[in-house]
């Protein structure tokens, strides 16, 4: 353990911003604890802590009072290690999914992730007090912003999102405002109208098994929405009918680049019952949890760019 601290502390404190060291140390101890225990319990994180305090209680309080504290800003502290990442990964195009998770029905996580080799790394995220998985686009729409600011201005974005986030306001803010390119998976309900056609809902657009179609310069909703590109298919297999939007042209890799947003519910399986068991957490506070999640985004980024390096310099047998 304290030698994953120093390395911790090492790669980390290359870009402080706290106003108070003492902070960083603890999130340090926070990330080692975690790593080595596997699980999201303060008290599972205490006895790794090499410290001066003679009670594991000691070091509990020392944890609970950080995650509590007001003056700790997570993403003033994340946000340049996660933009140092993408420019390391030199990644000309780059895949944001946006999804949410709830927790005992009382909390909600919007999470904003690069897709990355199979993994889905938080860029920005926060946790609200909501009971719902489904978000307006008014309460998330400045998370959207953050991440504008992290992203390399080299780098295409192409945004990905499921249904629950199927909202024209959206769409038009994603290209227009930040200059994102989307994929997003549309309600059955959709209205699709074409150029001399009648109006027809998209879940009633005929498909047969292993089928795809796709329809270019349509208009959607009510509101006649566009000019954007469906991307339509029932693959074999699969229960559920794909229903995707774009503002490109779709062809047959728009059903490979909606399917990377796949990543970020593992991502969240990871952080809960299949893995970190964010959900025994006893923490009931929504600014504590978001400052938790800066603890979860650490440790995946720290593995994924370990796991990297692993990669690179062909010690994977290792």
């Amino acid at each position: 353990a304290p030698n994953l601290y120093d390395t911790l502390t090492h790669i980390f404190g290359q870009h402080q911003h706290w106003p108070d060291k003492r902070h960083f140390y603890t999130l340090a101890w926070m990330i080692v604890g975690l790593l080595e225990s596997g699980l999201i319990s303060l008290t599972a994180w205490a006895p790794v802590v090499d410290s001066r305090a003679n009670f594991a209680q000691s070091t509990v309080r020392r944890f609970r009072r950080w995650l509590d504290n007001e003056r700790i800003e997570v993403h003033s502290f994340y946000g340049p290690l996660i933009q140092e990442a993408l420019s390391e990964w030199g990644t000309n195009t780059l895949y944001l999914a946006l999804d949410t998770s709830v927790l005992w029905d009382q909390y909600c996580i919007m999470r904003l992730s690069v897709i990355y080799r199979g993994r889905a790394i938080p860029l920005v995220w926060e946790v609200i007090t909501h009971g719902s998985s489904s978000v307006a686009f008014a309460t998330y729409r400045s998370l959207l912003d953050k991440a504008l600011t992290l992203l390399p201005l080299t780098s295409e974005v192409i945004f990905l999102a499921d249904r629950g986030f199927a909202d024209t306001e959206l769409m038009a803010y994603v290209k227009q405002t930040l200059r994102w390119h989307w994929r997003i998976r549309i309600k059955s309900s959709f209205l699709v109208y074409r150029q001399g056609k009648s109006m027809v809902k998209v879940g009633d657009i005929p498909l047969k098994r292993g089928q795809s179609r796709f329809w270019h310069n349509v208009v959607i909703t009510g509101n006649r929405f566009g000019p954007v590109h469906l991307a339509l298919a029932k693959p074999h297999g699969v229960k559920e009918t794909w229903l995707i939007v774009s503002d490109q042209p779709t062809d047959v890799a728009t059903f490979d680049e909606y399917g990377l947003r796949f990543d970020i519910e593992e991502n969240f399986l990871d952080d809960k019952s299949n893995g970190f068991q964010l959900e025994s957490s006893l923490l009931r506070s929504a600014a504590a949890l978001t400052r938790l999640c800066l603890v979860l985004a650490l440790a995946t980024l720290f593995l994924v760019c370990q796991g990297t390096e692993v990669v690179e310099t062909g010690k994977r047998r290792w």
